[in-house]
């Protein structure tokens, strides 16, 4: 376990050093927007290796929760759990986020550390750690686009449509089924099971906040049809003139 402490130590530096990094070689940026290249990096890298996990390297987290913690799992889990800790530290410092995120985050970092501790259900982490990052790109994405002025186009209509669409199916239904897997399962500890069961309640919170940004985006869409429309009937009435 000492270790394992080390190379979390190791990794938050890590994780510090690139955004100290950036905001020397990026000056001209905010802080957040470094931060926020972070976030990207850390999101492809967790997607890219838990999905490696996942998919190749095994178990299926679906049918084998509770399972010993692999070397990979543990690498995946140890990298997530020092940027973790980097971003909370960043959040807390800057007064950027919510208590939503903030308990997003802190949850993670105690889900990992059991994990760790206990040295097994390290699949059932890699699976949530899949789910939780595989929006993010998406995530950073609307917000650089909002930066730069792009947002309100059609790349930012796709953005926003992917976000709204992989959420609903990663979060409430995929992550549905794993909870619904973990929870028969005799395998995994009460505990990871209480985590699972909280991360899920998380994510709903997160749906309410999904569901009112698609209203918004509807009605909006909904205004600009009209708009045009309108302005299509006003051109043809000027026509006929």
């Amino acid at each position: 376990m000492a270790l394992l402490v080390v190379c979390a130590l190791l990794c938050l530096f890590c994780w510090a050093s690139f955004y100290f990094f950036l905001c020397n070689v990026n000056g001209s940026r905010s802080y957040e927007w470094n931060c926020r290249l972070v976030t990207l990096v850390h999101g492809i890298l967790a997607i890219c290796i838990t999905a490696y996990i996942g998919y190749v390297d095994g178990p299926w987290p679906f049918t084998h929760p509770g399972t010993k913690n692999t070397p990979l799992q543990i690498s995946a889990m140890v990298v997530s759990l020092g940027y973790f800790i980097f971003d909370m530290a960043w959040c807390v410092y800057f007064r950027t986020e919510g208590p939503v995120m903030l308990a997003h985050h802190t949850m993670s970092i105690l889900g990992i550390l059991l994990t760790l501790w206990l040295g097994e259900s390290g699949i059932e982490s890699c699976a949530v750690l899949f789910g939780s990052e595989i929006t993010n790109p998406l995530l950073q994405a609307r917000w650089f686009l909002k930066q730069t002025g792009h947002y309100e186009t059609l790349l930012g209509e796709v953005v926003d449509v992917l976000f709204v669409l992989l959420f609903v199916l990663m979060r409430v239904f995929v992550g549905g089924t794993m909870l619904y897997c973990e929870l028969i399962s005799p395998r995994p500890r009460f505990f990871i099971k209480c985590g699972g069961v909280a991360m899920y309640a998380l994510s709903w919170v997160f749906m309410v906040d999904i569901v009112r940004f698609a209203r918004r985006k509807s009605k909006s869409w909904h205004k600009q049809r009209v708009l045009r429309e309108a302005a299509t009937a006003n051109g043809h009435e000027g026509k006929m003139d």
